[in-house]
């Protein structure tokens, strides 16, 4: 157990004048409170004040922070009051132990874990309003019981590992109390992932030997070749922490016998400009992996981290990575908020550590607007939160383009030009082609491949981050399909005008076309077209005014309005036509349409309005007249039939395996059937089945196609080659 002789001799060796003799009073009224109590291990409960104060002492805090650590379960587990602890050692401590007190009270009342954790957490943001240190205070409580976790049942420890990994080790990052970080992240690893976490620690362990020589021989070389260039130094090596290695792995899904980059190497030196002359330095002996070097001393992490990292191939080839930094910036980016704090009695801080805590604000602004019933938004919004909000990535030419978290490489080209993000099709970061959808890191080198034939998708709306990127899509897409219907529109007109005698060109060339847009309010006749199109008009209404006839229906107007008037008759969920949801709907089953597909409707005799997909060549033959709008409006819970087939080669099984995906995609299955075709070999397994969307059966074909043996799978109903996607 640590002594409290050695927490005061700490703190007097960073702070000489401390007034020990409060420390000493917390630590004896602790005692006093605490006797008698052990913890799960069998130890004296005072044991984990000491380690929480020992803590703070390691983190060069106050006084004030000293003793809050001393006494922060007294309110808690003993009969203490705030007022006794403010009687002993005055306000300031009082506050510190009240705001510990509210989250761990919260922690343990708190029924519902979503519940528990956002209502704890919503305390401990209030309280760290008034006082930073309440949170560090509540992090090294959090940091010595996960280091004494295993005490507890596992149902316990996976709880409070989770918590420490969601929250707490990200917390830590935000403040940048990075030693604190490593150790929260590797213990909850430890009981989340205890397989993963012993190969990883096995991994290391084997080699440890061998690291031990090169982290000594790399060392060796960096502090000659930074003396010969005149630049006071020293040399530190180490392999990253477990839970850092592990992250790795899993961003680049490799395994760990690929990852050579485990070892970290710190030069710490006098001054900035030894910095960058430092990174010159090591890039004229080791060559620099090409997109690795980043430069946290110009853009400074949001938890005030500043530091050089580049990664070279070493000395035998072998790649590892450097990071270069002042004495100042190392005991930032190991203590991070807890080395720019000031005693109380030296007054607030300047402008630059305002502008560190403005993501503090931010989580104050939120605990204010949500909503105490609804844990799950306010979590989400803390956990984007505690990582930075933005990213910093580079051109091929060094240019840096900052862009939100989650931002893509959709993103990145539209902040360059609107022309690279429309015409977008590939991109590579740090040199390897990847998906479009790829979120982007802070330090990737993007570049993008253009097609001037190419032009955004409708699908990049479901990943883009930024306002500019969604704006210019929608804008296109908004062109295009405006294009589109001129076309359609104009189709229908000339289609209408022939059987009157005359053209779609000479009633633009005589003006007539000109004059009706006009009547119709439409400020050219383009307008006028697209309108046709909608179906706001019909294209027998606008061509019996350039050509009028007789026509039974064009004596009638409103026509479909009447028709649809006569139809309306019972409600049908899943479909709306013209804002009208009391209408006879049925489907086509030449079609057979689904939730996600384009679609058509028409009015037919005496049946209601029959829906079509928009690419049904059977809509040929329907008069256009007769064509309505209409859109999916469906509920979660409702599905739809569709015939699917399935071609495989002739073994059995196959429809046990299909309906094992059907059964894990919870998709019912109505009808099914099996023919074998001996001369070639292979079988047909036919399906009917009900899914809520295209989407979900996308999802279906998906996992089918996975099956061992299968060649094909596609919806009838649809032609071939239609649905290439599936």
């Amino acid at each position: 157990m640590i002594r409290i002789n050695e927490i005061i001799d700490t703190v007097v060796g960073y702070h000489p004048s401390a007034d020990t003799k409060a420390i000493m009073k917390a630590y004896v009224y602790s005692a006093r409170v605490h006797s008698g109590q052990v913890r799960s291990s069998g130890e004296p409960y005072l044991s984990h004040p000491l380690a929480v104060a020992a803590l703070m002492a390691e983190m060069q805090l106050d006084v004030a922070s000293i003793c809050a650590g001393l006494l922060h379960d007294t309110v808690e587990d003993t009969q203490t009051t705030l007022e006794d602890i403010e009687a002993l050692l005055g306000p300031e401590v009082a506050a510190l132990v009240d705001g510990v007190t509210k989250i761990t009270l919260l922690n343990a009342r708190t029924d519902s874990g979503a519940a528990r954790q956002a209502q704890s957490l919503r305390k401990m943001i209030l309280a760290m309003a008034s006082d930073i240190r309440v949170l560090l205070i509540k992090l090294a409580d959090r940091l010595h019981n996960m280091r004494t976790l295993g005490y507890l049942k596992p149902a316990k420890q996976q709880r409070i590992a989770q918590e420490t990994r969601d929250i707490y080790a990200p917390m830590a990052h935000r403040l940048g109390v990075r030693r604190w970080q490593a150790e929260l992240e590797d213990l909850a690893l430890f009981y989340l992932e205890p397989e993963i976490y012993q190969r990883i620690k096995d991994d290391v362990a084997q080699n440890q030997n061998q690291q031990t020589v090169f982290i000594s021989d790399v060392t060796g070389k960096l502090e000659k070749m930074m003396a010969d260039n005149g630049i006071k130094c020293r040399v530190s090596g180490r392999p990253k922490h477990l839970a850092s290695i592990y992250n790795k792995l899993q961003r680049r899904n490799l395994d760990i016998t690929e990852l050579y980059d485990i070892l970290a190497f710190r030069v710490i030196v006098e001054s900035l400009k030894d910095c960058y002359g430092a990174l010159g330095v090591i890039h004229s002996v080791w060559k620099p992996v090409p997109g690795r070097v980043r430069d946290y001393i110009g853009m400074p992490k949001a938890n005030m981290y500043q530091s050089l990292h580049t990664a070279v191939l070493g000395p035998a080839g072998q790649r590892m990575e450097v990071q270069i930094r002042t004495e100042e910036m190392h005991r930032i980016a190991e203590e991070g908020i807890a080395a720019h704090w000031r005693y109380k009695e030296q007054g607030g801080g300047d402008a630059a550590e305002e502008r560190r805590f403005a993501w503090l604000r931010r989580l104050l602004e939120w605990q204010q607007e949500q909503d105490v019933d609804e844990p799950r938004e306010f979590m989400q919004s803390l956990r984007m939160d505690l990582y930075p909000e933005e990213i910093f990535v580079f051109t091929p030419t060094g240019e840096v383009k900052e862009l939100p978290k989650g931002a893509t490489p959709v993103d990145f080209a539209y902040s360059i030009h609107t022309e690279v993000g429309d015409q977008c099709v590939g991109a590579k970061v740090n040199g390897r082609m990847v998906s479009l959808r790829t979120e982007l890191k802070t330090g990737d080198q993007v570049s993008v491949t253009t097609n001037p034939k190419h032009h955004p998708s409708k699908d990049w709306l479901s990943f883009v981050q930024t306002n500019r990127a969604r704006s210019k899509i929608r804008a296109y897409i908004r062109k295009e399909e405006r294009d589109r219907a001129v076309a359609l529109g104009r189709d229908l007109l000339e289609r209408e005008l022939r059987k009157r005698g005359t053209t779609y060109n000479a009633s633009l060339k005589d003006g007539r076309l000109k004059k009706i847009a006009e009547e119709y309010s439409f400020t050219e006749t383009d307008s006028l077209l697209a309108s046709v199109a909608y179906g706001k008009l019909s294209a027998k209404q606008v061509a019996n005014r350039v050509a009028p006839r007789e026509d039974e229906d064009i004596k009638k107007p409103g026509f479909i309005e009447r028709s649809i008037g006569r139809l309306r008759k019972r409600a049908h969920d899943g479909i709306t036509v013209r804002g009208v949801d009391d209408i006879m709907i049925r489907f086509a089953g030449c079609c057979n349409p689904l939730p996600g597909d384009p679609i058509v409707g028409f009015i037919t005799r005496g049946r209601g309005v029959t829906v079509h997909r928009a690419d049904c060549p059977h809509l040929d033959e329907v008069d256009p007249e007769r064509r309505v709008d209409v859109e999916w409006e469906v509920a979660e819970d409702q599905v739809r039939p569709v015939r699917i087939t399935v071609e495989s080669i002739d073994r059995a099984g196959i429809l046990a395996d299909v309906a094992q995906v059907l059964k894990q995609r919870n998709v019912n299955i109505l009808e099914a059937e099996v023919k074998a075709q001996p001369e070639k070999q292979r079988g047909l397994a036919n399906f009917l089945i009900q899914v809520h969307d295209t989407g979900q059966l996308h999802h279906v074909f998906g996992d089918i196609k996975k099956i061992k043996g299968v060649y094909s799978v596609r919806r009838l109903g649809v032609k071939k080659g239609q649905d290439k996607r599936r």
